[in-house]
């Protein structure tokens, strides 16, 4: 197994188990907030608030993983019908297109938005907002890698690069 395989295995290995964690993580806080108010009649408002912010980190982590493997949803009916070299440009060009928007909003835009929410605290955690969305810029960065990889896989003609039909 080559260095970059390792490195993928490696970053899908760890966002598995990040997602894994996180949904465990909300599975508790869910079955906390459901006893508290419809048993003892005291709804929570920090487990609400956890658990919006939970689902956002998992969605994200887990949109990152998908576009690691290729899995993501997408609209094949023009890149179905194209084979050999031709596909292979036109995948190339939409890694590539992803990665720029990636750059653009969850890179620079994200990291622009956690430092300007440094301040402002969430309404029942009291911690700064920026923390809730350092997960913008860290999925970001990860999709990129997750490019990166997809592209070189995509041109050596190996592994997660490959389109297996299923997407």
């Amino acid at each position: 197994m080559n260095a970059l395989a390792k490195l993928r295995k490696g970053i899908d290995t760890v966002l598995s188990y990040a997602c894994a964690i996180v949904f465990a993580l909300m599975v508790c806080v869910g079955t906390y907030q459901v006893v508290a108010r419809y048993i003892f009649n005291n709804p929570s408002t920090v487990s609400e608030e956890l658990l919006t912010y939970s689902f956002t980190w998992m969605a994200l982590l887990a949109s990152a993983l998908v576009f690691g493997k290729r899995d993501h949803m997408r609209m094949g009916f023009v890149a179905d019908k194209l084979q050999g070299k031709t596909k292979l440009v036109l995948e190339v060009i939409i890694e590539l297109l992803v990665m720029l928007m990636v750059v653009g909003i969850m890179i620079f835009g994200g990291t622009s938005i956690v430092q300007l929410t440094m301040t402002q605290t969430t309404a029942s955690l009291g911690i700064p907002m920026g923390i809730v969305y350092t997960i913008i810029p860290v999925s970001g960065v990860l999709i990129f890698v997750y490019g990166i990889l997809n592209i070189i896989d995509l041109c050596r003609g190996t592994g997660h690069g490959q389109s297996d039909g299923k997407e």
